[in-house]
């Protein structure tokens, strides 16, 4: 019998009862259109505190001005000060390892915390589902919403696997040699998400959909040999949980985040008109094929750091943000994004970090002691990597 996942859980609340709302990250992708369903549903949420990085300040003050939450701020303290404040719901938009300290301080508070920082949760690891009542993470990626959905379909016991569905991104179907020459701009290119600048980066690598599996782990508490990455170029199908009757729930919806940020920010209920449903007046095809690990070879990847636990996951994910960053200013190839995260991985054996200590004895310090030598790491390997 498997354990009841550590953070998500069907607590009902009352429909009708306003929710007060702390967006952190306010100016991303996440943020801007968590405030878009805020807009469209006055009755059911209040902004009462906004964050953002800075890099838009200009619109976060327009924001500021518009909803006047009791709080805001630019930067990570603010964004921990504003996780910590008394309201019904969290949402980390935050992009990056520097979601960490906010996720910790939304669940010290006892807030609800709907979690669009996936890093947060796969480089903390035990540290973040250690503080985690049943029911106080919900997840806002749309594969893990629709996981979370299709989860009240069967109890814990019941489920034999689940099933990420994962576009292809833009290179679905190359070969790893018609990778080489990949330029920044086609990369940037999602056949079927608007999303920012590192998560479309990493949807053409597949490092997103790795950072999902061990997510996915972490959320669920299911082994990572019964998680399965599947091809669905339409992303309409947001994923699957095959039971162990042989039955298969799956949610599907055309792609858009509104529903599972609506969701998140209402968590367990849905709210109505979020976004429109499939449409079965028109003829469509559904396809599925199986992940290409010797092309995309960051699922793999992902799967290897989340069974060697402790900070691998910190590893894996900070390698890959400096990786991106190198790639975006032409210093490193596509191809060479994954491979050089696996040398950084790889150089773990050979010294003394975090990452050895048993994963429950971990901290947030360990954590992002772990994160920052990874950075140097690899910014090491990429020292003599073009200009």
């Amino acid at each position: 019998m498997r354990e009841a996942p550590a953070g998500v859980g069907c607590h009902h609340g009352a429909v009708s009862k306003r929710r007060d709302v702390v967006i952190l990250g306010s100016t991303g992708s996440i943020g801007t259109q968590a405030l878009d369903v805020v807009r469209a549903h006055p009755d059911r949420f209040r902004v009462v505190g906004l964050t953002a990085g800075g890099s838009q300040e200009e619109l976060f003050e327009q924001q500021v001005a518009e909803l006047a939450p009791a709080f805001h701020g630019l930067g990570e303290d603010a964004s921990v000060e504003a996780a910590g404040l008394g309201c019904d719901v969290v949402l980390n938009g935050i992009t990056g390892a520097v979601g960490l300290r906010p996720t910790v301080a939304a669940l010290e508070a006892g807030n609800v915390l709907a979690l669009a920082n996936k890093e947060s949760l796969i480089i903390g690891g035990p540290v973040v589902t250690d503080l985690a009542a049943p029911g106080q993470i919900v997840p806002v990626d749309s594969e893990h919403s629709a996981l979370a959905q299709c989860l009240r379909g069967g109890g814990a016991a019941e489920v034999r696997r689940l099933v990420l569905t994962a576009s292809g991104g833009p290179f679905r179907g190359r070969t790893r040699d018609e990778l080489a020459e990949v330029t920044p701009e086609q990369a940037l290119d999602h056949p079927t998400w608007a999303m920012g600048p590192v998560v479309t980066i990493n949807s053409a690598t597949l490092v997103n959909k790795g950072l999902e599996v061990i997510e996915a782990h972490l959320l669920f508490g299911i082994p990572f040999e019964d998680i399965e990455v599947v091809v669905h170029p339409t992303s309409v199908v947001h994923s699957m949980v095959e039971f162990t009757d042989g039955s298969t729930l799956a949610q599907a919806s055309p792609p858009t985040m509104l529903i599972p940020i609506a969701l998140g920010l209402a968590w367990p209920d849905r709210v109505p008109g979020t976004a429109p449903a499939v449409d079965w007046t028109t003829a469509q095809t559904w396809e599925f094929s199986p992940l290409d690990d010797e092309a995309f070879p960051a699922v793999r990847l992902a799967r290897e750091a989340g069974t060697r636990g402790g900070t691998a996951p910190a590893v894996y994910n900070a390698a890959n943000e400096v990786c991106v960053e190198a790639f975006r200013r032409g210093r490193l190839r596509f191809v060479d994004i994954v491979d050089t995260v696996a040398l950084t991985l790889r150089a773990l054996t050979a010294h003394d970090v975090p990452s050895q200590q048993p994963a429950a004895r971990l901290t947030v310090d360990d954590v992002l002691a772990a994160d920052r030598w990874a950075r140097d790491h690899t910014q090491s390997l990429l020292k003599d990597a073009p200009a």
